[in-house]
């Protein structure tokens, strides 16, 4: 007997994290920048079109990210619409001293599709940060890059990592639907 199970809907949001100018213009390039913009804002779009709230995040440091700097500014490929929520942080993890987690709930948010700078850091924290309090994570495979010489080996290492420990659900920019 075939039984279809029915799940009720989750509000999704789509994070952003640290897309700013100052990660873009360092000695070690950022891995496929043009195509990880691309796909952030392919997804940018569609959630635009779905009504899905997009919010975007931005770091703050004492030494390259200096809050108000032109390179703490979000890369000029990536455009908030005057609504959209950019939520500033001083720690990699997203939550960490942040109204994030309020505001998603607030929203009715459970799922969270994330993407972003940097792999191993910010966006690994966020990601871990999201599971641990409860919310469903999506990780777009080919929407975060990073800056070290060990770019492509950190982005596989971890998308196979998290995805086999089942802490994210991977998925690629082309399979995102909102």
């Amino acid at each position: 007997m075939n039984q279809t199970k029915k799940t009720k809907p989750t509000r999704t949001a789509l994070l952003l994290i640290d897309v700013q100018r100052g990660l873009f213009e360092r000695a070690t390039p950022i891995y496929h920048p043009e195509e990880v913009l691309a796909n952030i804002n392919i997804l940018v779009g569609r959630a635009h079109q779905a009504g899905v709230p997009v919010i975007y995040v931005q770091h703050a440091n004492e030494n390259t990210l200096v809050r108000d700097s032109n390179r703490w500014q979000l890369h000029p490929a990536i455009q908030p619409l005057e609504e959209e929520r950019i939520l500033h942080k001083r720690h990699p993890n997203a939550f960490e001293e942040t109204p994030l987690d309020q505001e998603l709930r607030a929203r009715g948010v459970q799922q969270l599709i994330i993407t972003g700078m940097l792999t191993h850091g910010c966006v690994r924290a966020t990601y871990i940060g999201a599971h641990q309090l409860g919310y469903e994570v999506v990780l777009v495979e080919d929407s975060h890059s990073n800056f070290s010489q060990r770019a492509l080996w950190l982005i596989r290492y971890w998308n196979r990592t998290l995805h086999e420990s089942e802490i994210v659900t991977l998925k690629a920019t082309r399979e995102i639907q909102f």
